[in-house]
């Protein structure tokens, strides 16, 4: 090592003591120096320079760019394009007075030469190295003229994000390009809501033992989509590890970065088994849009390599195209550079000249005192390129950068889409979408059918269960009460309940095998605070949590919890009287003002109809009385359709007809509310919910360990004094029936699913008010845990095939208070309930024989004055059957004469039909002798 370091300083000493001539002092030179450092003896390294050479030939060659100013290239081998040696290297190429340098080939040679760059204002363009942190305000000269490497981990954040993975695992080169690139890809994958689970880094240059050793790590570890970023050097021989290690097969995803399309073609045709090893990658190409240029290019290419010394076929890569471009843009910089009067001028640094004793003879490296200038001219091109439209933004990168998407399939590649910092993932030519407005919606990320690893287009999960050994440490609480939603099996380590059932259920329906252990969580003495169970994930202690775990914004911020198996927001629970019907029920329906309108309008109909019918209708005429009284009749006998009178006039009829259809709907609506109130079981508290507790002073149960607790106090308003502890069921029910005035509680809260329970054998107790909150339980997980969106789906599965409510009722289903006998008491009327209804009916009954007696006793005594007066000497017997007698005639009297009328209607009748032998007067005539007749017989 002292060696070379002697060598290094000899060569570096050599080169500065030689003098160098300075330009002409005329403002444009007939010749500009400009360099490039580049690792010629790579396969990328023949590239560039025959497309650098290429550039300058014609450059020189075209008037039109920089008139009689030719330029002068200086090739500078980068034989290990890193480390010192790049160094000494890029100041030999400085002190040929250049006035840019094209290169280096990679970020980690840039970083180094960037600060000589930046001392001595001399622009590096370098179209390889895509380090994101080379774009810092720190290297101001170093200029980028290809992709930043940050968008192309946009893409692979995209394409990761598109196909519903959370984790991935990043094999890279333990160097400046590698970290950098891959830490550029944790930011955009976070930003998603992904992350990079492992890191893999391997040494720049490793060997088959080495990326072996990192490759078995990567196989232990859980996802299964790995992004591979190294260089074009030694990535191919990662996926020739990795088929030898069985890393290629059906559940696996590798996404290459840049590096694996340049060394396809590069070195294309590849050999059988270099495709072999590469199947079902997906991998990144710069974008390059298809144009005359580029076509004009490619065709030119055959001839500028034939001839070339090379160890085989020598494809063109985006890199050559890159490297031509990159040529022309520093010529039109220039050209500008020249237009605004600027010259070529080099200056002493004056910070080299303080150094004493300079064995070194540094002072031979000057400084480019236009650099300034002529990096600015550069930021500026606006050209086309054979890359395409070629500028720069004000961040100074590349407008518009794109990448296409490959699929290695075959013997080939097949491009699936599409990727563009406007418009993401497509399956279209982004220049095509440059028109429209971006639209990066889910619908608009398209990307063609992948054949992945293992020959399959069906999405590989993307993770697996590791394969070291280890066992899912899930959490169960060890509960006291409502033992039915999960209780742990005396003297062994197993589970049952519902949360139990469910959660087996949903494993047993993943395609893949899950080892886990139920682990007790607390102290078999009262309910565990689940919270604390939760936060427990986040510690490590638990790899899951199942059991009846409530879904509350504080424990989502901790973990990740699975699709709702149950729903269960907090209820208030209460001791409750029944309230049955009483006597006056019947009257419940309708309110007071109710009964009076309803009674207005019967009357008002009836008069209504009265009016337009006496004129018309015999049964609507008579005397006053009489017709009052039919008026009365009418109006009521229509709530029965029971009225007897006809109507005969279109009006009356019209109003008849709208009358009857409301009297429907008012009997169809008090027999159903009367039905409700007798049948139905009426519940009666204090308490009515929520705000009735919020505003009271009396104290409050819920369940020990309950997340009611903290809900009421912070979310509420309660103060803490106010609650009270409860564990089980039983002492929920004591504290209920002592009541606050005995030491007990005025309510009791908890989650629907556990009242449901309680409520299921306690009927003296109910649900009083609305549910306050709106919660589910759910299986607990590590934040972005893809076995929390597989159960899930799971889940969903389990309650479309009808098995969620299957076990809910095996384990919930109970009887009591809900069976059918006790409904059938519940609904039994007694006599209690209509005893108003036979109190009215009695009422009128008696109420109507003694009217009916006393106008019997007043015909009486007007029409037998002397036989009441001589039997009242008599007995009391005598006087009864005289009066009896007495009624019976007149009942005999009425029947009479109703027959006589019938009989006369029946002659009338024939008369009219006779052949006129007896002419209408004589007629009149008869029927008054008749009445005549009648008169007498009733006297």
């Amino acid at each position: 090592m002292i060696r070379v370091w002697i060598v290094l300083l000899m060569v570096v000493s050599n080169l500065f003591s030689s003098s160098v001539v300075g330009l002409d002092n005329s403002t444009v030179p007939p010749v500009v120096n400009i360099g490039v450092l580049y690792s010629f003896n790579t396969s990328v390294g023949r590239i560039v320079k025959i497309a650098v050479e290429a550039a300058v030939a014609d450059i020189n060659s075209d008037t039109s760019i920089l008139g009689n100013t030719k330029l002068n290239l200086s090739l500078q081998e980068d034989s290990k394009y890193r480390g010192f040696l790049s160094i000494a290297e890029a100041l030999q190429l400085m002190a040929t007075h250049t006035v840019a340098i094209i290169g280096p080939q990679t970020s980690t040679t840039a970083h180094v030469i960037s600060h000589i760059a930046n001392e001595l204002q001399v622009p590096l363009l370098s179209f390889s190295a895509t380090d994101p942190t080379l774009s810092s305000l720190q290297f101001p000269f170093f200029i980028r003229t290809a992709f930043n490497d940050i968008f192309q981990m946009t893409a692979i954040a995209d394409i990761v994000s598109h196909f519903g993975w959370r984790e991935v695992i990043a094999v890279y080169g333990d160097d400046d390009h590698g970290r950098n690139g891959i830490g550029g890809l944790g930011d955009k994958l976070a930003e998603r809501r992904c992350k990079i689970s492992f890191k893999a880094p391997m040494p720049p240059e490793a060997t088959s033992e080495e990326i072996t050793d990192v490759l078995v790590q990567v196989a232990l570890a859980e996802s299964r989509v790995i992004v591979l970023h190294t260089s074009t050097a030694w990535g191919p021989k990662v996926l020739s590890v990795a088929k030898s290690l069985g890393m290629m097969q059906n559940g696996y995803v590798w996404i290459a970065t840049t590096f694996l399309t340049s060394f396809i073609d590069i070195d294309s045709p590849l050999s059988s088994e270099e495709m072999d090893n590469m199947q079902g990658v997906i991998a990144l190409r710069m974008y390059i849009p298809d144009s005359k240029l580029k076509r004009s290019f490619f065709s030119r290419w055959t001839n500028l390599t034939s001839g070339k010394e090379g160890n085989g076929p020598l494809g063109l890569s985006t890199y050559g195209i890159f490297a031509y471009d990159t040529v022309y843009v520093l010529a039109r910089a220039l050209d500008t550079f020249f237009k605004q009067g600027n010259r070529i001028t080099f200056s002493p640094d004056p910070k080299i000249s303080q150094i004493s004793g300079d064995s070194l003879h540094l002072d031979a490296v000057k400084i480019f005192n236009e650099g300034n200038q002529l990096r600015k001219s550069i930021h500026e091109v606006n050209m086309t390129g054979v890359t395409g439209p070629f500028r720069y933004t004000s961040d100074g990168n590349l407008a518009n950068p794109a990448y296409e998407i490959i699929n290695v399939i075959g013997t080939g590649t097949r491009r699936i889409g599409y990727w563009s910092n406007y418009s993401g993932l497509s399956i279209v030519p982004p220049e095509t979408l440059y028109s429209k407005p971006p639209n990066r919606s889910i619908e608009n990320q398209k990307l063609l059918t992948v054949f992945w690893p293992g020959e399959t287009t069906q999405r590989p999960r993307g993770w697996v269960f590791p394969n070291n050994g280890k066992m899912l440490k899930i959490g169960v609480p060890k509960r006291v009460s409502y033992r039915e939603f999960v209780s742990q099996v005396q003297s062994t380590d197993t589970f049952k309940g519902f949360c139990i059932d469910v959660f087996l259920s949903a494993v047993n329906l993943l395609p893949y095998a899950v080892p886990y252990k139920f682990i007790p969580y607390g102290d078999g003495q009262s309910n565990p605070s689940n919270t604390e169970l939760v936060r427990l994930i986040t510690t490590g202690v638990f790899d899951a949590a199942v059991g009846d775990i409530t879904i509350t914004t504080e424990r989502t911020r901790m973990v990740d919890f699975t699709q709702p198996y149950i729903e269960s927001g907090l209820v208030v629970v209460a001791s409750v009287k029944k309230t049955d019907s009483n006597a006056w029920a019947f009257l419940t329906p309708f309110t007071p003002m109710m009964w009076t309108v309803t009674a207005i309008f019967f009357l008002l109909v009836g008069a209504v109809v009265w009016i337009l019918e006496h004129r018309l209708n015999d049964d609507f005429r008579g005397p006053p009385k009489k017709q009052v009284a039919t008026i009365l009749w009418f109006s009521f006998s229509t709530m029965f359709f029971a009225h007897r009178e006809n109507t005969v006039s279109t009006l009356g009829r019209f109003v008849l007809l709208i009358w009857l259809f409301v009297v429907l709907i008012i009997n169809s609506s008090y027999t159903a509310s009367l039905t409700s109130i007798l049948t139905v079981q009426q519940l009666s508290s204090s308490i009515k919910g929520i705000e009735s507790l919020v505003n009271s002073k009396e104290p409050i149960g819920y369940m020990q360990g309950s997340f009611a607790r903290s809900y009421l106090i912070d979310e509420i308003g309660i103060h803490e004094s106010r609650l009270v502890p409860l564990k089980t069921p039983e002492e929920t029910m004591k504290a209920l029936e002592k009541g606050p005035q005995k030491g007990g509680v005025a309510a009791y809260i908890n989650e629907r699913a556990y009242i449901e329970l309680f409520l299921s054998s306690r009927c003296d107790f109910s649900i009083v008010g609305q549910e306050f909150t709106r919660n589910g339980w759910g299986y607990a997980f590590p934040p972005d845990s893809p076995l929390a969106v597989d159960l899930s789906t799971a889940i969903l599965e389990l309650a479309e095939n009808g098995d969620l409510q299957r076990i809910h009722d095996k384990w919930l289903l109970s009887s009591a208070c809900r069976s059918q006998g006790a409904k059938l008491e519940v609904d039994r009327l007694n006599l209690k309930s209509f005893w108003g209804l036979y109190l009215v009916c009695g009422l009128a009954c008696f109420l109507a024989l003694l009217i009916y007696l006393i106008q019997t006793m007043r015909q009486y005594k007007k029409h037998s004055p002397e036989e009441l007066e001589s039997s009242g000497h008599g007995s009391g017997s005598s006087r009864l059957r005289t009066f009896l007698s007495f009624v019976d005639e007149k009942e005999d009297a009425v029947k009479s004469r109703k027959r006589r009328q019938m009989e006369r209607m029946s002659y009338r009748s024939t008369s009219e039909v006779g052949s006129n032998i007896i002419s209408n007067k004589d007629l009149s005539l008869s029927s008054t002798s008749l009445n005549r007749i009648d008169s007498a017989n009733e006297v």
